[in-house]
């Protein structure tokens, strides 16, 4: 998730109320009503197993911190239970390292507190790793995603000629906080209207938004506007290809000897293959990569 850590207001146009128009409802595809039902499983690796530091081992738990309302990453199923390929990915790392793991559901700008102060052992929340970010933590990179814009079926929208649209945001993202603004910002230097960003505390809320009508088009992270898509029933289409690329980035406190144990443990998975079955199944797999990375944004 592009997102900085401090919360804006909403706009008075965003707090109105939407009626249910996007079938956002956490079903993993082919309709299961919990990721867990087909979810991959895989081995124990007993060598990296060993190789944990030994808080963590003696516990037998990791710890992760989530916000689970990004579909199709990480949001919550039928009951209640955390879902999303991100989930997924998180409990597979768990059974090669031979933990149970725990989800500590909360804010997305609590995270990295709770995994600075001991709290958490890691985060798993589609963070994007950025050089900023990398002061507080490190990155276990895991995924590369981009910023897609989605509009009307039938509605052609630019959105480098977006100049006086409304363009709806998921609040504290970086397109709500970087990207949206710096475009309007390039329309108001050319003397042309600004852009009127709609905020939303969740990312159905700002697609029901398209869906209804009440904005022009949206932006989000490649993955998340393209599962926002398959859920509105033909309602939506993608505007312009995806662009800004980066890496989603597993946050870990900084210096941690567990950051090379995950990163081993991610780079098992990708050599099985179960990494690629877990993206298979959520349609996300353009975005896989073939090497478990770490602090991508500061080698550029």
């Amino acid at each position: 998730m592009r997102a900085k850590f401090v919360i804006p207001a909403l706009t008075a146009a965003a707090a109105l109320m939407l009626t249910g128009c996007v079938d956002n409802s956490a079903t993993a595809p082919g309709g299961s009503e919990s990721a867990s039902a087909d979810a991959v499983v895989v081995k124990k690796d007993d060598a990296i197993a060993a190789s944990l530091p030994a808080k963590i081992k003696e516990a037998g738990v990791l710890n992760v911190g989530m916000a689970n309302n990004y579909p199709p990453n990480e949001f919550k199923d039928a009951n209640g239970q955390p879902a999303g390929w991100s989930v997924d990915l998180t409990n597979a790392l768990g059974q090669v390292m031979g933990l149970k793991v725990n989800f500590d559901i909360g804010t997305f700008d609590n995270i990295l507190p709770a995994i600075n102060g001991g709290k958490d052992d890691m985060g798993m929340s589609s963070f994007t790793d950025t050089l900023e970010r990398e002061k507080q933590v490190d990155f276990v990179n895991y995924y590369l995603a981009g910023i897609q814009w989605a509009a009307p079926v039938g509605k052609t929208v630019d959105p480098d000629n977006a100049c006086g649209l409304k363009v709806a945001v998921q609040a504290t993202t970086y397109e709500d906080t970087h990207e949206v603004p710096a475009k309007s910002k390039a329309c108001t230097d050319a003397g042309k209207a600004a852009i009127t960003i709609f905020k939303f505390d969740t990312q159905d809320q700002a697609t029901n938004a398209l869906v209804i009508g009440q904005v022009d088009a949206m932006s989000a992270d490649s993955p998340v506007t393209l599962y926002a898509i398959s859920k509105t029933d033909k309602k939506l289409q993608t505007a312009g290809d995806a662009f800004e690329v980066a890496p989603y980035g597993m946050p870990v406190a900084k210096d941690s000897e567990f950051t090379p144990v995950l990163q081993k443990a991610l780079q098992a998975l990708i050599d099985d293959g179960s990494y690629g079955k877990i993206l298979s199944k959520w349609g996300v797999e353009s975005g896989g990569v073939k090497s478990a990375t770490i602090n991508m944004a500061a080698k550029g």
